[in-house]
């Protein structure tokens, strides 16, 4: 099977779309409907064309009758061979017809209608110019609707102007349904993407934030789906309304067509119809592929918004100011460019579809009036073209946000499908206790076939303090990761109690491990939001205890942050010094109280004085604890029970500081390194 290209139409992707939409059923449903009655009102307005026309054409002895008669009269003599035929013929057309007068043969399609609809009682009867409504027992209205010499009153004629007002207000009743179903279920449809969206990227594993740029990811999230949203909220609406207004005016026109008879008229007007199209075919998957570039285009911008913001301090460090701006411009106006040939596309629809339009019509008012078509008959089958032209322009505008929409759609999809998040077994093993020990058993790992642990075995037992040391880029933080399974191992066993890791639920494996990073990280919430992160349910008091300990209290109250707990931290923290936030996140980690403890080096930023602050409140969230142990100042793991040296992926030694430091190996050399 013949690989399809990304960019090109794949109808799988609409119908996914239309999928988001089936839980809100109910209310499609209701605006579906609401299309079939403008649909339905649109059509009724088109048959009383007609007889809003005649009131104003026709007589029942004018002019235009007896030419149409005589016309007749004329061919039926000229297809007789005889005289008899001839006078036969004549004869024929003659015979006075039903309901000879034109009011009493409106009248007479009021009657029908009124069967058609189960209204039996009432009639309507055409009685010598008059109009009487009536039923067995009683007459309710007369009033005059033809006059002596066969003209329809004013009167007679108001009641089919109120009629085409009251299916008109109808019309746009229904309009307003359908707009307010579609456009609230088209919200919600995109409400819940965004919603999906956001928890597939925050389920995806750590492996995957480390190959994909965040600026590229926030701009699927707000501008792709921007771009989704803004098109099936008119999308949904229009493209349940323009169809089913575009086929009453089409029926209305093979309904006059047929009236007159006439198939030429209405073939005339159909053969406009796909030309109109014609752009549509030309310029949509045009539309499609550039506005996919461009999506592209602002994700590249809002990436390098990203980079910039995040680094200010280098970017001023090192005074690139200019050139930072240099080249946010080439990517903006990249991107502006891209734009601008999807707008030029976009707008040359409209133009086109006019042009055709006028020329098909321009084309049937010639041959029209070469076959001397009445007025009413005209303006029955013209009409209903002129009103077909706003939803065939409509559609148009569909079709373009259609293609927007996919090329959105399609980079969304590609997320979506992506799916990197670590999986968790069917029925895993509750583990709600920490006994024994977590145990490495030849445990290998790779990263993009790149070989980062290399059958690496050891055990952590309960309640002691292992640590990890070695050069950058080792595989020290790698194992914190395992413990933890932000990844899967490639081979090998990680147990806890003899469990592994893979069999157990996530939720409860997590529940067990509290991290304690290099780098703290907080949200732009309150301080007390951010210490009871792990733990939302926490009251004041159990916050206050974990802050004391971790000794964060004294400088969140002492006036430095005038709001106390309350006070934001802003966004990554920014308004707390390196010191203050990393206590912040030991009381993270003291407040939910977790048996098994990870920390990265929290102290080798820091300055003295901080440090020793900090290394206090680890002393306390560490008692009692089993403590794994990214080391980077090896003056902190001086007590560990066990010291692991990794080198390359391997384990090349281990034992406590002392009996490394006997050895005179690897460990020693990193010592004397350090504190030469």
């Amino acid at each position: 099977m013949k690989k399809e290209d990304p960019v090109e139409y794949q109808a799988s992707t609409y119908w996914r779309l239309l999928k988001y939409a089936k839980p809100y059923s109910l209310r499609l449903t209701v605006g579906i409907l609401a299309g079939f009655l403008i649909g339905g009102s649109l059509f009724g307005s088109f048959m009383m064309l007609p007889s809003l026309f005649s009131g104003i054409e026709f007589t029942s002895s004018g002019d235009a009758r007896f030419d149409k008669e005589a016309k007749e009269i004329y061919q039926a003599v000229e297809s007789a061979k005889t005289d008899k035929e001839k006078l036969a013929a004549i004869k024929d057309k003659l015979k006075a017809p039903e309901g000879e007068s034109k009011v009493g043969q409106e009248v007479e399609k009021i009657n029908k209608t009124l069967r058609k609809f189960g209204i039996h009682f009432l009639k309507v009867v055409y009685d010598k110019g008059n109009v009487v409504v009536s039923t067995e027992e009683k007459t309710y209205l007369t009033f005059p609707a033809e006059t002596a010499a066969g003209k329809m009153t004013w009167q007679f004629f108001s009641v089919f102007c109120i009629a085409f007002v009251l299916l008109w207000a109808l019309k746009n009743i229904a309009t307003y349904i359908n707009h307010y179903c579609m456009r609230w279920v088209g919200q919600k449809v995109v409400a819940d993407m965004r919603e999906e969206i956001f928890r597939k990227l925050i389920n995806q594993s750590t492996s995957f934030y480390g190959k994909m740029d965040v600026g590229q990811l926030i701009a699927r999230c707000t501008n792709d789906i921007g771009a989704i949203e803004s098109s099936v909220a008119h999308v949904i609406a229009d493209a349940t309304r323009c169809p089913i207004e575009i086929l009453a005016c089409a029926a209305a026109v093979v309904y006059a067509g047929v009236q007159y008879g006439s198939w030429t008229l209405p073939l005339i007007l159909f053969i406009g119809l796909p030309i109109c199209i014609v752009p549509l075919i030309l310029l949509g998957r045009q539309i499609r592929k550039i506005y996919r570039k461009s999506y592209e285009g602002i994700a590249v911008v809002y990436s390098r918004m990203h980079e910039v913001f995040t680094g200010i301090n280098v970017v001023k460090a090192y005074h690139t100011e200019e050139r930072e701006s240099k080249r946010f411009s080439y990517s903006n106006n990249h991107y502006v460019k891209t734009v601008v040939r999807a707008i030029r596309a976009q707008l040359l629809m409209s133009p086109l579809m006019e042009t055709v339009s006028v020329a098909c019509t321009l084309v049937f008012l010639i041959y029209s009036y070469s076959q001397e078509v009445p007025l009413s008959s005209l303006a029955q089958m013209l009409a209903p073209c002129l009103l077909a032209y706003r939803p065939i322009k409509d559609l148009a505008k569909v079709a373009t946000y259609i293609q927007r929409s996919m090329a959105a759609a399609d980079r969304y999809f590609q997320i979506i499908d992506m799916d990197t998040s670590v999986k968790e077994k069917e029925n895993p093993e509750p583990l709600k206790t920490f006994e024994d020990r977590i145990s490495f058993k030849d445990v290998t790992f790779s990263y993009d076939e790149r070989k980062i642990l290399d059958g690496i075995t050891f055990d952590i037992p309960k309640g002691s303090v292992v640590a990890v040391v070695g050069p950058t880029g080792s595989g020290k933080t790698t194992i914190a990761n395992l413990i933890a399974r932000f990844y899967d191992c490639t081979s090998g066993e990680i147990l806890i109690d003899g469990k592994n890791v893979k069999d157990v639920s996530i939720a409860d494996l997590r529940q067990m491990i509290g991290v304690v990073s290099q780098e703290a990280i907080l949200f732009n919430d309150s301080i007390a939001d951010n210490i009871s992160y792990g733990m939302p349910e926490a009251t004041m008091e159990q916050i206050i205890y974990a802050a004391k300990q971790a000794n964060a209290h004294d400088f969140i109250v002492d006036g430095r942050h005038p709001e106390g707990y309350d006070t934001l931290a802003g966004e990554k923290g920014f308004r707390l010094s390196g010191g203050e936030k990393q206590r912040i996140s030991i009381a993270r980690a003291i407040l939910r109280n977790p048996p098994i403890l990870i920390l990265d080096e929290a102290t080798s930023a820091l300055d003295t004085v901080t440090e020793r602050l900090v290394q206090d409140a680890l002393n306390n969230v560490m008692a009692e604890r089993t403590v794994f142990a990214i080391a980077h100042r090896l003056s902190t793991i001086r007590n560990a029970d066990k010291i692991l040296v990794i080198d390359n992926g391997k384990i090349v030694e281990s034992g406590n500081h002392d009996e490394l430091i006997a050895k005179g190996g690897r460990y020693k050399q990193l010592c004397d390194t350090q504190f030469k």
